[in-house]
């Protein structure tokens, strides 16, 4: 045995015969201009931000508790260049990750698994992200106004 990897790929068969099982598949054997895997690693990249994103959101709540100074250096990031566009793309990341979630949940219903519909939903969660993150920072920027 060369590494650890190769006991985890030794199996049997039902008739308890050895058997060597492959290897999962890489990024390499992907073809990233196909919709359907972009958007499944763009789903798993989207449910990463959301973890920073969450980061972003607890750091603003320990400041808002830990007094005014504190919290006054964290809306003064937020309102930074850096801090706007780190919100806008947090909002991109949370509306395509969500909508791209309903689309797996239908998928786990046993609905939209013809590749024509798999192509219509994917872009359907494009367009809906665009349009709903713009109108969410439409909405934000009337509010604060």
């Amino acid at each position: 045995m060369k590494d650890n990897r190769e006991a985890t790929m030794a199996g049997r068969r039902s008739d308890g015969s050895a058997v060597k099982r492959p290897l999962s598949p890489h990024l390499q054997v992907y073809d990233m201009l196909q919709m359907t895997s972009a958007l499944s690693i763009s789903h798993r990249i989207t449910g990463i931000a959301w973890s920073f994103g969450v980061v972003l959101l607890v750091w603003w709540l320990v400041a808002a508790a830990g007094g005014p100074e504190a919290f006054a250096r964290v809306q003064w990031f937020m309102s930074s260049w850096l801090g706007l566009l780190g919100l806008f793309g947090m909002t991109a990341a949370a509306w395509f990750h969500t909508l791209n979630g309903v689309r797996h949940l239908a998928w786990d219903a046993g609905y939209g698994y013809d590749i024509p519909t798999t192509y219509r939903s994917g872009r359907m969660v494009l367009i809906g992200t665009a349009v709903l993150t713009v109108l969410t920072w439409v909405i934000a920027v009337i509010a604060w106004a």
